[in-house]
């Protein structure tokens, strides 16, 4: 059970990144500072920091690597590693559309259409795909094992970047899982 403390400093995460988002979305990226969204939120500039290391971050940031490792490992060894991967990107876009689809299309417009952002979205998907690979080969894995879940994970991920921004494109009216399948199956040729 999460603590009274932890719920709070999630709320108060995600109250600053809802106000950063509308912000960012009327006023645009770079006109806004981390002191108005510090002023929106009706939070001190320091706390906005102590959520969030960057302006990027108010963007980029969520809690999905981890989960995303977690329902990959989860996924049935039975199947194909690119099968494993990309089965479970699209499991964890079809929740987070459940959850959350307004600030997800927020999310990726912006990212979309923000240099910085897509520069800074690089390095977010490099710590998913070492997640990635982390929760599939271990502490110590065998180099060439290791190299096949990279790429593979990558390949995965590039695809369905792909998918992400034809459904922002869409405008979230496309069917983002199916999007993503396509995207998949292009890439693996399946």
């Amino acid at each position: 059970m999460m603590s009274l403390r932890d719920r709070r400093r999630i709320e108060t995460r995600q109250a600053i990144q809802a106000h950063a988002i509308r912000l960012f979305l009327d006023q645009g990226y770079d006109a806004t500072t981390v002191t108005g969204v510090a002023e929106a939120a009706g939070v001190s500039a320091m706390t906005v920091y102590r959520h969030f290391a960057t302006k990027e971050d108010l963007v980029l940031y969520d809690d999905y690597d981890q989960v995303t490792a977690a329902t990959v490992a989860a996924r049935p060894e039975t199947e194909s590693l690119h099968e494993r991967i990309g089965l479970a990107l699209v499991e964890m876009a079809a929740a987070a559309i459940a959850a959350e689809k307004a600030m997800l299309l927020a999310r990726l417009s912006l990212m979309i259409s923000v240099p910085a952002l897509r520069a800074h979205h690089l390095d977010s998907q490099y710590a998913t795909q070492s997640a990635i690979v982390a929760a599939l080969c271990g502490p110590s894995p065998d180099p060439a094992e290791e190299f096949r879940v990279r790429a593979t994970a990558g390949a995965c991920l590039g695809a369905t970047h792909v998918a992400l921004v034809r459904w922002a494109e869409s405008d979230g009216h496309a069917d983002l899982p199916e999007l993503m399948r396509q995207a998949l199956g292009f890439a693996f040729d399946t």
